[in-house]
């Protein structure tokens, strides 16, 4: 699983000087310092690290393992090599990078911007599958702030046929004609084919945002008042595949407190293999200390199905769908935090707000401060009880022990 190789301890041992040719394999070995077997994991070892020791500019590589097999692996924009490693509990792994010609590897974690579906910015890998809403749903005056989630029991990407299956102009125009002709069975028929929010055989829509947090969506805090983010004005895709995905958000300025300009950015990463995005924020023009929260909606569906664990670090949500007649299954929302995570909790609407928030009862969250000029990272995402979660007592292990490898980073040297 993805965990947070950004607080990873690289450690550099010279072994060879600078500017020697790549004769000479270099050996990466990985600790791990917990009583937790660490399987498929990605590391993240600067580029600039291996060049320094034996790899040229441009130069094709391989990693191997022990057992001298090519490990899959991608450059990331931020000039990162990652790759997945497994590590027995409390043990080390060695992997080896040395010249040769990598062998080619399926796009696994991947996504793209659709101008024709209201500038959605959606992703996916092998577990799930989420979007970001963008300006044109702002403009045409639709309240959905938050994340919303894919359901995903396939590993291949789905997300791109999925839309232009669900927007198909020409069956769209027929479904239209039908309708007015008065063919209404026919032209349900037909609706149902096409759309995405009904399980074809690799996952579904079948989650409801509206003007809430959504699936793990994160926002300043005041006064015990969410600051809701609108939707996304500005994209960036860094990374598009095949390991990882990662696109940048910025988004219109907010007026928190005294500030009248305040402006997030959010990277959110995905790697293959893992069920959490791992999400860093910044808040920029902010003048003093703010809470943030990061949620998940509760719908009324299983308003009890929520759990907090502030000693644990996590939240957990397991969201009934918003159409439980469809045999849709049960997807597990989750949040993982870092030790800067002060509380969690859960926070009901009052009377007074139900009617912004309709088909929502409120939000489960973790809650942290927010200080300027720095980076606010958690981690959110979800599973599906058609896609591997065998219930919510396996998802909350899930997220339990991610939290634990996110505040124990496997250590890295490189000889």
């Amino acid at each position: 699983m993805n965990t947070l190789t950004k607080a990873m301890n690289i450690l550099l041992a010279a072994s060879c000087l600078a500017g020697c040719s790549f004769n000479q394999a270099i050996h990466i070995q990985v600790s791990n310092p917990i009583d937790l077997d660490r399987n498929n994991e990605f590391i993240e070892v600067p580029m600039q690290s291996l060049q320094a020791l034996a790899l040229k500019a441009n130069e094709q590589f391989v990693v191997l393992d022990v057992e001298n097999r090519q490990v899959p692996y991608q450059v990331t924009h931020d000039s990162l090599l990652i790759f997945p490693v497994s590590v027995a509990s409390k043990g080390n792994a060695e992997y080896i990078v040395t010249k040769g010609i990598p062998d080619s590897i399926a796009t696994i974690s991947c996504g793209k911007y659709y101008p024709e579906r209201l500038d959605d910015i959606a992703w996916e890998n092998d577990k799930a599958a989420y979007r970001a809403y963008g300006p044109a749903l702002q403009a045409n005056g639709e309240r959905a702030f938050g994340y919303d989630v894919f359901t995903k029991s396939v590993s291949e990407p789905v997300v791109e046929y999925r839309y232009k299956m669900d927007i198909d102009t020409i069956m769209r125009k027929r479904i239209q004609q039908l309708k007015e002709e008065g063919k209404i069975q026919e032209a349900d028929s037909i609706g149902n084919a096409i759309s995405y929010h009904i399980d074809h055989g690799n996952g579904m829509d079948c989650y409801s945002v509206g003007a809430t947090l959504g699936g793990g969506t994160a926002a300043l805090m005041v006064d015990s008042c969410i600051i809701y983010p609108y939707c996304y004005k500005d994209y960036d895709i860094l990374d598009n595949g095949p390991l990882r995905f990662t696109v940048k958000l910025t988004y219109p300025p907010l007026i928190v407190k005294n500030d009248s300009n305040v402006i997030e950015t959010r990277i959110i990463t995905l790697d293959k293999g893992s069920h959490l995005n791992h999400t860093e924020i910044t808040y920029h023009n902010l003048s003093q200390d703010v809470p943030v929260v990061s949620g998940i909606v509760i719908h009324p569906e299983n308003p009890d199905g929520y759990e907090c664990c502030k000693e644990e670090q996590y939240i957990a949500y397991a969201d009934s769908t918003n159409n439980t007649s469809q045999n849709n299954g049960v997807m597990y929302l989750g949040a993982v935090f870092t030790k800067s995570l002060q509380n969690t909790f859960v926070q009901w609407f009052q009377d007074t707000e139900k009617s912004l928030h309709p088909g929502a009862l409120g939000h489960v969250l973790g809650i942290s401060t927010y200080t300027p000029e720095t980076t606010y990272t958690y981690y959110w995402g979800s599973g599906w009880s058609k896609g591997g979660i065998a219930g919510m007592d396996a998802w909350k292990q899930y997220l339990k022990e991610y939290a634990c490898k996110v505040n124990h980073p496997l250590q890295v040297t490189i000889k």
